[in-house]
């Protein structure tokens, strides 16, 4: 078969079996200038065709032969001409064979000679053609022009894809007209050139990098005999540009080439000399360029000036991700500048280049040096992001340098693989150590390569590798917090509260000096030498001071007596469960450059107030593990020279705060009284200090043990770190890592946010101590606690950021004006090096944050960076302004509410309550979680709809909207009360739900452990704006009002009168007397409530009675209508629209519902008097029934109270064990039975359960009755007031019975009005006893407690007439008339004489 295809034919043959169509060929290749002519078939489809010079002209028959062929025209693929010399009529024949055949993709050129023209003819050939994919030229000496004959012709043909010219010289000027071409052409997919000379690559590899062609491009050369190289390699597939050998010209074009490229991402110039003159160039490239990836400059001689530019280039570039300059020629300042931008030089710098990850260098003529040692150690220590570090055969570092590099490693979190290749300072035990140490506490290394050094060749490196592999392991997880012992805190904190110039200062540095070691015997009885002058200087901001008492730790923090300084008190508090205590420091003197002593009333103020402050924070904590500890410290002691009576009123108005603190804070029974400059004078107080903490520490919960630990580890680094004042969140993290075992991440694959919550519980817990400062949201912790509340906070409070911008008076300023007025404050020349120590550790946008988590501004829109900030502390006062409402109209509704603090002798609203109310209703924030809302929108839209508008001032906020005028103002000279104001074009009803709804919400969830009373404010007073200490006695208790109208007769309830009382200025009237219509007070809401309690206590008594209520003379039912409990609604002012519009709404549902007030109060009387003439004939029986035991020998009512706290309650049932009774008796006197005054009563010191078993009965009957009567005001309605007696003032605390609430409450459920007439119905229904049934049981209960009665008054020796006469204010007496038998007070026998006899027993 080989040989049949290999059979030589000749020329005449071929041209038949072309004509003939017998041939498909594929590929055929031409050889001319052969010795003999003929052809072959290589294989089926391709051919060999030989051409002598002889037979010359048949190559153009062959040819047209061809083009006329049909089968070559669409099978012939490639065509290859070998040793042609062309004519012009062959290239013509050619080009009408390329131009019909549509197959032909390939056209090899190998070793012929075109002329010009030939050339010429041939490029407008491959110009025209549209089919052809491939053309090589093979040393065919087309030069230079016939390059740019090729060039032309590809400017417009867009079908060509590869082009190759082999062993030929196109030289510059060819080369550059390739150049152009490739500017223009966009379908060239494959260059290769191989040329004598490597100066052809630059313009070709830069034209296709320039105009980012996806071109493939091979450029080789091989000059002088030499042996041929490739000079440029680009592949568009991997995106890499490798350059083997370019001159510097050459490389400099291509670096500029670089700059816009999009298409490389990886470039090689290993082994290219390269001058700084390139570096130059290639700085901009890795500022410009956005795709490269990675770079390598290995061997190619840079030095110091050349890295310099690279690593200027660095500082900009933000894509490339390895970068290799090993094996160069630069020095410990080429070092030194190329780690610059991966490092950080401060807390607050940004590292600059945060992309790169991979970075080598090295190499035997690289001298790192010290320069370069110290580089990589900051470099090892701050950088971030750095994962690939290598550093290549270097000789000029010791084995002490390299174990500076390993222990640098310990807190870096980011390095996973550290190369030493060929390293040969890497030797020796110290290096091994460091290695093992640095695995040991750092998990994140997965590889060190330590190929060919000293410590590797030595063998001793399995070991390493061996932790590396341990790192790489899972460990078991742990519990997050349970597995952490606990133990006693070792510091405690001991607060000096007191006003200025009480000598607090003064005091703490004389105690400091009996906590001293190194303090000399004779200096105890010598006092502190102070100059006068100083003495009168007071101390500005909190100060903090420290102790060491053997191995606790005492912190005095100084409270700052400024009332400036305030409003941060509240911050400084300790928290629940701190180890600590209080000292209440007072002077005696007003002033310490003077001698004029101070009032015991003013030394009670100040101590009232601290004490109040404790109390109130302390109440502020979800529970309390113990009471706040306080010991009174009286200074200036020394000034009184003689007994004082003004000192003995102070220890006696002392005594009175001890009495009324008691059971709120814990007092130390001594008053300490001293000179605090005499460090012999306090020495008793510093014994206390010490034995005090002692105990507190002891009786506080316990700490993790981890915070004793750190507490020495944190003051070691501060030491280590010039004395940093704070510390990043990451450095925190580094810090565990290396010297806290149970806080380190052990391998690579923990659980990291477990240890991270760990660490987090801990510094927590450090910041409950008082150790830290700590703000998990910020990132940082404060470490220096006297620093950060003395001088920072200090400054933000004093801040006048009015001086440093257009603030208005709203109290809002740009975030930008008060970092610039943070940094004018603490860089001021007043505190010298103050503002060089804060910016070094924390920047201004730090303390802004800092004053948002402490809330001491507000953020107006949390979304937006530029918001403006709300500073309460530059509110401005308007109390010196006329105050007036911006409407008034004979049509306005005024009203007001008055909220107090329901202890407020004991308790009031701090410094930091106002501001944070101010941003909850103004910015719509909430309390304790700062969560802002958009609120320029909810303005613009709130404006847009009711017309909104809001002002704040320092004690006021005011707020207008849809024509309700609201003013909540700060009062008492200690903030114990918030006065309410409003005026309102809308009805009270309206204007009461507006502030019910939103503003006393608001007010109530910032007073955690407070309790505020709610009274209502005398109209009057709205209306003008009174001077709050005028309206001090112009409101009446809500809760009182409504007490008020369940005592009076129904049909006197809608037209119930408050009266007020007039109020004098130095004899000039400013109120006058007067009064206002309950309807006018409260809100239809309020009034309906009463209503809904009086329905309720007839239910109750509809029961007891048993009667059936019968519907109204008229037919209709009286019912009171109620709809749901209305939203909470958010309180904001977004909120305030909202909840507007859905009262609104209900408001119409009422309106179109609920009947007249009146006609409803016509129901309830009608219903009140059925009740109460059943009421009136059961009481009638219980009151005449006569016990005929002992002929009625004592008396027949009684009831019981129990004394509590200066008042009584009175006792609805009897349970075993109840101590501390008294019996009291009622005088019988019939249809006028009432409470004897003064009475002694008779005491019981314990019931038992035979008490409880005869009492029982006749308290469930007779006492429930009484109470629901009372309750009612049944006492007081019409026929009733001679029946009921009065025990206001025992009803007024009534004992939990569950008698009296159990079926109340079922009740108060839902059933009022009619509805609960229907459940008084069914109750009564369901009653089976007859009268006569209920009679017999009365009686025979009556019996069993009259019995008891008897007995007890015997036991008591309390049994005859004089006696009971003695006890109760009783005498035995019987009627004229009927003759029976009562017992009644001395008036009725004087004023009744007619009606009864006496008939002592």
């Amino acid at each position: 078969m080989a040989t049949t295809q290999n059979l030589m034919r000749d020329l005449q043959w071929l041209l038949l079996s072309i004509k003939s169509e017998s041939l498909t060929l594929h590929n055929i290749s031409f050889y001319l200038s052969q010795a003999t002519s003929g052809c072959f078939q290589e294989t089926e489809n391709s051919m060999t065709i030989n051409i002598s010079r002889e037979n010359v002209s048949n190559f153009s028959e062959i040819l047209t032969a061809l083009e006329a062929s049909r089968t070559c025209q669409t099978c012939l693929r490639t065509l290859e001409f070998h040793n042609a010399e062309w004519e012009l009529q062959q290239v013509r024949c050619l080009g009408v064979l390329l131009e019909s055949n549509s197959s032909i993709k390939q056209a090899v050129f190998r070793r012929n000679r075109l002329s010009r023209e030939c050339m010429s003819e041939l490029c407008e050939i491959v110009k025209r053609n549209r089919v052809i994919k491939e053309i090589v030229f093979s040393e065919s000496a087309i030069g230079h022009v016939g390059a740019e004959l090729v060039a032309c012709s590809l400017k417009v043909n867009d079908s060509l894809e590869e082009l190759q010219i082999w062993e030929d010289s196109i030289g510059s000027r060819g080369s550059e007209e390739l150049s152009k071409m490739i500017e223009v052409n966009t379908t060239l997919k494959l260059l290769t050139i191989f040329d004598s000379s490597s100066i052809t690559a630059t313009p070709l590899i830069s034209a296709v990098l320039a105009r980012n062609r996806t071109m493939e491009v091979h450029v080789w050369s091989g000059q002088n005999g030499e042996r041929s190289s490739k000079v440029v390699e680009f592949v568009p597939e991997n995106s890499t540009l490798r350059i083997y050998r370019l001159d510097i010209s050459g490389a400099c074009r291509v670096a500029c080439s670089l700059g816009l490229n999009s298409t490389v991402k990886s470039l090689d110039m290993t082994g290219v000399r390269l001058k700084s003159r390139w570096a130059k160039e290639f700085r901009w490239v890795l500022e410009q360029n956005q795709t490269l990836k990675e770079v390598n400059l290995s061997k190619t001689c840079l030095k110091d000036k050349g890295i310099v530019y690279v690593a200027a280039g660095l500082f900009k570039n933000r894509r490339l991700e390895s970068l290799f300059v090993d094996g160069n020629w630069f020095s410990g300042v080429g070092v030194e500048h190329l780690l610059c931008p991966l490092s950080r030089f401060s807390t607050l710098q940004m590292q600059a280049n945060i992309t790169l990850k991979s970075l080598t260098f090295g190499g035997g003529r690289t001298k790192i040096g010290r320069d370069g040692l110290a580089a990589i150690l900051q470099l090892l220590t701050t950088n971030e992001t750095l994962t690939r570090l290598g550093i290549f055969d270097d000789k000029s570092l010791r084995s002490d340098d390299f174990v500076k590099i390993f222990r640098s490693l310990q807190k870096n979190a980011s390095l996973r693989c550290l190369s030493l290749q060929g390293c040969k300072g890497v030797q020796g035990e110290s290096v091994l150590e460091a290695i093992m140490e640095t695995l040991q506490v750092n998990p994140w290394i997965e590889e060190i390569d330590l190929a060919r050094t000293p410590l590797q060749n030595s063998g001793k490196a399995d070991g390493i590798h061996q932790r590396l592999g341990q790192n790489a392991k899972s460990e078991p997880e742990m519990d997050t917090l349970k597995d952490m012992p606990l133990t006693v805190p070792k510091s405690c904190r001991v607060f000096f509260c007191g006003q200025e110039y009480a000598g607090k200062t003064t005091l703490c540095n004389s105690i400091s000096q009996n906590f001293s070691i190194s303090k000399l015997p004779y200096i105890d009885q010598v006092r502190t030498i102070v100059n006068p002058v100083e003495q009168a200087v007071r101390t500005v901001g909190m100060k903090i001071k420290t102790f060491k008492d053997e191995d606790t730790k005492i912190s005095v923090w100084n409270l700052a007596g400024q009332h400036e300084f305030y409003s941060l008190h509240d911050l400084m508090f300790p928290g629940h469960g701190s180890a600590s205590f209080f000292l209440i420091i007072s002077s005696l003197f007003r002033k310490p450059s003077n001698r004029e002593p101070k009032t015991a009333m003013e030394i009670e103020e100040d101590l009232q107030y601290w004490l109040r402050f404790i109390v109130s924070n302390s109440r502020r904590a979800v529970q309390q593990c113990l009471l706040p500890n306080v010991t009174i410290v009286l200074t200036h002691h020394d000034k009184i020279n003689q007994p004082s009576q003004n000192l003995l009123a102070a220890v006696n108005s002392i005594q009175r705060l001890r009495d009324k603190f008691q059971g709120y804070v814990e007092f130390y029974p001594t008053v300490f009284t001293v000179d605090a400059r005499s460090s012999a004078s306090v020495s008793k107080l510093a014994h206390h200090l010490r034995k005090t903490s002692m105990t507190i520490l002891q009786r506080v919960p316990r700490i993790y043990q981890l915070c004793n630990d750190l507490i020495q580890t944190l003051s070691d680094w501060r030491s280590e770190n010039y004395n940093k004042p704070a510390m990043k969140w990451k450095e925190f993290g580094e810090l565990c890592q290396v010297k806290v075992p149970p806080l380190r991440i052990r391998s690579r694959h923990d659980n990291k946010e477990r240890v991270e919550m760990r660490r987090r519980a801990v510094a927590t817990c450090l910041h409950h101590i008082g150790e830290v400062i700590y703000f998990d949201e910020l990132g940082f912790l404060i470490l220096d606690c006297e620093w950060f509340c003395g001088e920072v906070l200090g400054q933000l409070v004093k801040l006048d950021v009015r001086r440093q911008g257009n603030a208005e008076r709203s109290g809002f300023v740009s975030r930008k004006e008060l970092e610039k007025a943070l940094r004018g404050s603490l860089q001021s020349p007043i505190l010298p090096g103050l503002g060089t120590k804060v910016y070094e550790n924390l920047d201004a946008n730090d303390l802004v944050k800092m004053m948002l988590k402490l809330e001491l501004c507000y953020e107006q829109d949390q979304a937006d960076p530029d918001s403006l900030l709300l500073i309460p502390s530059i509110l401005e006062e308007g109390r010196g302004r006329t105050q007036r409402w911006q409407m008034s109209s004979s049509e306005c509704v005024y009203a007001g509410r008055h909220l107090e603090c329901d202890d407020s002798s004991h308790m009031f609203l701090t410094p930091g309550f106002f501001p944070r109310l101010q941003a909850i209703l103004f910015l719509g924030l909430t309390p304790k979680d700062i969560i802002p809302v958009h609120l320029h929108n909810k303005i613009m839209g709130l404006r847009n709809q009711h017309g909104a508008t809001y002002s704040l001032e320092k004690y006021l906020i005011s707020i207008t909207i849809n024509g309700i005028h609201i003013r909540v103002e700060l009062g008492g000279q200690l903030g114990y009360y918030i006065d309410v104001l409003a005026c309102s074009t809308k009805n009270i009803t309206e204007t009461l739900r507006l502030i019910h709804q939103l503003i006393i919400p608001a007010i109530h969830s910032l007073c955690h452990g407070i309790t505020l009373t709610e009274s209502v404010m005398r109209p009057e007073c709205v209306q003008n704006l009174t001077a709050p200490r005028f309206r001090r006695t112009q409101f009446i208790s809500l809760q009182r009002l409504k007490h008020a109208l369940l005592s009076v007769p129904a049909d006197g309830m809608y037209d119930y009168q408050h009266t007020w009382d007039a109020v004098l200025d130095s004899a000039r009237s400013v109120l006058s007397a007067g009064f206002d219509f309950a309807r006018d007070l409260l809100s239809e809401d309020d009034f309906r409530e009463v209503l809904h309690r009086r329905y309720h206590d007839l239910y109750n008594l509809a029961v007891e009675l048993q009667v059936s209520p019968e519907t109204n003379p008229d037919g209709s039912e009286q019912a009171l209508s109620t709809g749901d409990d209305h939203e909470i609604v958010d309180p904001s002012l977004g909120g305030i629209a909202k909840g507007l519009e859905v009262v609104l709404q209900r408001l119409k549902i009422i309106e179109q519902e609920i009947r007249d007030l009146k006609q409803e109060i016509q129901g309830l009387r009608y219903y009140e008097h059925r009740l109460l003439t059943e009421l009136h004939r059961k009481v009638n029986y219980l009151v005449n029934y006569n016990v005929q035991i002992e002929e009625r020998k004592v008396p027949n009512m009684f009831f019981f109270v129990k004394t509590e706290n200066y008042s009584r309650r009175l006792i609805t049932t009897v349970i075993s064990g109840m101590t501390a009774l008294r019996l009291h008796m009622l005088c019988e006197f019939r249809r006028e039975m009432h409470v004897v005054e003064d009475q002694m009563g008779c005491e019981i010191m314990q019931v038992d359960n035979m008490a409880v078993q005869c009492l029982a009965p006749y308290m469930s009957k007779f006492m429930k009755l009484l109470t629901f009567a009372l309750k009612i005001g049944a006492h007081l309605a019409a026929g009733m007031g001679e029946m009921i007696p009065d025990l206001s003032k025992e009803v007024s605390h009534l004992a939990s019975s569950p008698l009296l609430y159990g079926a109340a409450g079922t009740a108060a459920a839902g059933a009022m009005g009619a509805a609960a007439a229907g459940a008084v119905g069914a109750a009564a229904m369901g009653r089976n006893r007859s009268r006569a049934g209920d009679t017999r049981d009365v009686q025979q209960d009556l019996k069993q407690a009259q019995q008891w009665v008897v007995d007890f008054l015997r036991d008591r020796r309390c049994s005859t007439g004089k006696d009971i006469a003695e006890k109760f204010g009783l005498w035995r007496v019987r009627y004229r008339d009927s003759g029976q038998i009562a017992w009644i007070c001395r008036r009725h026998i004087n004023l009744r004489a007619h009606e009864v006899i006496e008939v002592p027993i």
